[in-house]
């Protein structure tokens, strides 16, 4: 198996909605798209899939090393082999690649967050640079068209947040930031033992209205002459604000179930976003 046949099934078996946005892609973007995402997945794996802790810190570091040979053109994993040949011609960081992983880390680091400035912190790591390094993939020639990408980065991690409430309460997370419970009288102890009441339901919607406006301003921020390019961002986008939207139609019941989309509605919005995005 090629690096990218590695990365493509990565992708594949994932079942994300990031797959669907890469569809429409010219071979090379799509090539480079996928060994990123592939390695956001890899780095995110070793965190999720790892129940001891000190294992899954040794990981991390290997993977700081193995960015650093990538960076030095000596990658040796799939995963980085596959990326390795994308940086020069898409202008990919390593400072950014390490930022997600230091992202994955918080995770090791600490299960609650103070406050929203907190959250958003933890966001730019894990979606907000992954959103810089994707817009710079797809093709940004404006300043701008790299702000829009990291606003909707961020837009996308507070739906999943949003979506993933109970999941992440039984891996004993809560995102949703301390002082924004106390604002609402929802306890952690609430959401830990999935108690879904009138108080959650407003603390839910709270959190949306946010994730709408994220999405709001980062539409704003992008140059028309980078649209058509940022397509995929666009797609995505159309896909998670409609999760959103079925979620707040569900009345915000995250704590006993996962929302998702049916892969044919996702491949409708992809079509749509890309014929009239």
């Amino acid at each position: 198996m090629s690096p990218d046949e590695y990365c493509q099934q990565k992708a594949v078996q994932s079942g994300s909605s990031f797959y669907y946005s890469f569809l429409f892609l010219p071979q090379d973007r799509r090539r480079a798209i996928t060994a990123l995402y592939a390695f956001c997945r890899e780095v995110d794996d070793t965190v999720d899939e790892t129940s001891d802790e000190m294992v899954a810190r040794n990981k991390l570091n290997w993977w700081r090393k193995e960015v650093r040979a990538m960076l030095a053109g000596q990658p040796t994993h799939p995963v980085t082999q596959a990326l390795q040949p994308h940086l020069q011609a898409y202008n990919l960081k390593g400072e950014h690649l390490l930022a997600i992983i230091d992202g994955m880390q918080m995770d090791l680091d600490q299960t609650r967050y103070l406050d929203f400035a907190a959250l958003k912190r933890y966001c730019w790591h894990v979606a907000g640079v992954v959103g810089i390094l994707s817009a710079s993939i797809f093709g940004a020639t404006q300043p701008a068209t790299l702000e829009y990408a990291e606003k909707l980065g961020l837009a996308f991690q507070l739906t999943n947040i949003i979506r993933d409430v109970g999941e992440d309460a039984r891996k004993g997370r809560i995102y949703l930031p301390v002082n924004e419970l106390q604002q609402f009288n929802v306890t952690a102890a609430d959401v830990l033992n999935a108690r879904h009441s009138d108080n959650f339901e407003k603390l839910m919607a709270f959190q949306a209205e946010r994730a709408q406006k994220f999405y709001d301003e980062a539409f704003a921020l992008l140059p028309r002459e980078d649209r058509r390019a940022q397509r995929p961002g666009l797609i995505m986008a159309a896909i998670y604000r409609t999760l959103l939207n079925e979620i707040a139609r569900d009345q915000f019941h995250v704590l006993e179930h996962k929302t998702s989309l049916t892969p044919i509605r996702k491949l409708w919005l992809a079509w749509k976003t890309y014929v009239h995005g």
